[in-house]
């Protein structure tokens, strides 16, 4: 209810006290009676009221005079927005146990976030962030989304600087935390690797005893945070010391995974229907946490093939010319670029291209994108730069790409992938259809 709101928020209600469901922070896709909330920050969300009215709000935050209707006037609706968060999550308190899961990592969090909510919804019912919600906007509306009977949250947690993680882990109160690596990305405001770890080590940082740190062991950056947690701590990935293991790891023509592993809740084998030999690694921290709450493995392993993977991540596409397009343009940092290229390098094809963007919030940008063109240049991977020169190759914009591109037949693979600044999509989109 609209009152309650104004509770959590110590807000004023104005208006009717209208019964809600859920909330929203993009007029674009705001449901009938959710609540729509207005954040100021390239655009003041406050321009959007009444858009988010006619769309069918049942109330709205501001921070402005209230416009009629339902209103709930406060003084920052962000602030709000992430207090009726952490007053969500403490309803669901009971029904949740132990079942509050947050994910963060340099690469491979989303995928890792897609592969926990798909063997934990074999056996849960689950509410797991959507698209890339994994700030302070992102998370507290995804628990306040979250279905009246959920059972499980699984929360991804970004970070661009110091403090970000640990203030998502106040609102999310997480139980299990997952870190899945430590990579040169968003170094921009931590300064170089060894800040990212320290960012991303707020999440081990802010569980309690009666919690786990999900950690992969073979990156030594996040194997060194079992140190600064008081949960215990599960490792995964393929060191001998692993406590989940990947002991044996076959690739189909396509790239697709078929791994086994070694558990201390038994042994159990998946296979993946998303390309990509990393894709293993975050399968199997999501056979650890299913292991963690005390569910069956086994049914986990099962669920993985066929888990709903977000868009524009490892996403195989076939055109009708039968070419094959590796939709991997959501984002990029040069861990998840050689990755990318990997893949790419894996899939049985007679021609290998790769359209790559620009990857930004780099500290050396023209390094890192020089070490990616080497790279594929050794692995006999055709570049094309879109919009972006760093690669040492000519820039195209999307047109001239497509032009490049129109010979595309039988046998070959492109992988498109940048940032999402470099606003890849459209070259999938245009390519597509």
């Amino acid at each position: 209810m609209a009152a309650d709101v104004a509770r959590a928020t110590a807000g004023e209600l104005i208006g009717q006290n209208a019964h809600l469901s859920g909330a929203s922070f993009d007029s674009r896709v705001i449901l009938p009676g959710q609540l729509f909330v207005p954040i100021i920050a390239d655009r003041d969300g406050h321009d959007y009221i009444d858009g988010a009215l006619q769309a069918g709000a049942g109330a709205y935050l501001t921070s402005r005079p209230a416009r009629g209707r339902t209103a709930i006037v406060v003084p920052d609706t962000l602030v709000a927005l992430m207090q009726l968060g952490t007053w969500a999550r403490n309803k669901l308190d009971s029904q949740l146990e132990n079942r509050v899961i947050a994910i963060t990592g340099s690469v491979g969090k989303t995928s890792t976030k897609d592969f926990i909510a798909a063997a934990l919804g074999s056996q849960f019912r689950v509410t797991a962030s959507t698209r890339s919600y994994n700030n302070d906007q992102g998370l507290p509306t995804t628990i306040l989304n979250a279905r009246d009977d959920v059972e499980c949250l699984v929360l991804e947690m970004g970070m661009r600087g110091f403090g970000e993680i640990r203030r998502l882990c106040d609102i999310a109160r997480p139980v299990i935390g997952v870190v899945t690596s430590v990579v040169d990305a968003h170094t921009e405001r931590v300064g170089d690797i060894e800040g990212v770890a320290r960012a991303k080590a707020e999440l081990p940082e802010s569980l309690d005893a009666t919690g786990t740190a999900v950690l992969y062991v073979d990156d030594e950056r996040v194997g060194a945070m079992s140190k600064l947690t008081r949960a215990s701590v599960v490792t995964y990935g393929e060191s001998r010391g692993a406590d989940v293991r990947i002991e044996s790891l076959h690739l189909d023509d396509l790239g697709r995974v078929t791994a086994r592993l070694d558990t201390p809740w038994g042994t159990c084998e998946y296979a993946l229907g998303i390309p990509g030999r990393h894709m293993a690694l975050n399968a199997a921290a999501a056979i650890a946490v299913t292991g963690v709450v005390g569910a069956d493995i086994h049914l986990a392993a099962s669920a993985l093939a066929s888990a709903s993977m977000t868009p524009m991540r490892m996403q195989l596409l076939t055109l009708a010319s039968g070419a094959l397009v590796l939709d991997d343009s959501y984002n990029a940092n040069p861990a998840s670029m050689r990755a990318a290229l990997t893949t790419l390098g894996e899939i049985r094809a007679r021609r290998r291209i790769a359209a790559l963007g620009l990857m930004a919030e780099l500290a050396h940008p023209e390094i890192e994108h020089q070490r990616i063109a080497t790279m594929a240049r050794e692995n006999s991977i055709q570049v094309i730069a879109v919009e972006t020169s760093l690669y040492g190759v000519p820039s195209r914009s999307i047109d001239e790409a497509l032009v490049e591109l129109s010979d595309l037949g039988e046998g070959d693979v492109v992988v498109v992938k940048g940032s999402l600044v470099a606003g890849l999509e459209r070259l999938v989109e245009r390519l597509v259809n």
